[in-house]
């Protein structure tokens, strides 16, 4: 197949086949821009604004009674510690998505001078399997050769064989 074929399409070939196809790329941007967990925030999927809400509005003036009033005191008290409890963590959360990220990052670093350096070794095979297609002529001519040298020895032997047997009859 022509090198303008395999470049610009018309056939297949292993190249081409294993670079996704000669006219594309197997990067799908779907993939690439995709969440990495179904219920990450993102503009496509912006979450439910949902909040938190004990006690219900209350919509009217109204009188409590002194039990209502402890009651509310001690659910108030309880939720200023709960709330500082869940305050500390969200924070170890955070912290915790900080710390994926950081990995995350890092690994795609890693992964991309994979595929740089993965490059670079496919780049310097082919380059030998260039030069050593430049040396087969070399190897087919020393073979030629050797095989020259194989039919003079032979040549050689019979003549002397032929001489040896002429005189002994």
């Amino acid at each position: 197949m022509s090198l303008q074929l395999r470049l610009f399409g018309g056939g297949k070939s292993a190249a081409s086949t294993d670079l996704a196809q000669a006219d594309g790329h197997a990067i799908d941007k779907s993939k690439v821009l995709a969440a990495t967990a179904s219920g990450v925030i993102t503009p496509n999927n912006p979450g439910n604004f949902n909040s938190i809400r004990t006690a219900p509005i209350v919509p009217n003036p109204a009188y409590c009674d002194r039990d209502t009033a402890d009651k509310l005191k001690e659910l108030a008290k309880e939720k200023t510690e709960d709330a500082r409890h869940t305050k500390r963590a969200y924070k170890a959360l955070s912290q915790i998505e900080e710390a994926d990220a950081t990995v995350h990052k890092a690994h795609r670093k890693y992964e991309g001078a994979v595929a740089e350096n993965e490059l670079k070794k496919v780049r310097s095979n082919a380059g030998l399997a260039k030069k050593l297609h430049a040396l087969r002529p070399g190897y087919a001519r020393l073979g030629l050769g050797i095989d020259k040298a194989d039919s003079d020895a032979r040549t050689r032997i019979d003549a002397i064989r032929a001489k040896l047997t002429a005189g002994t009859n």
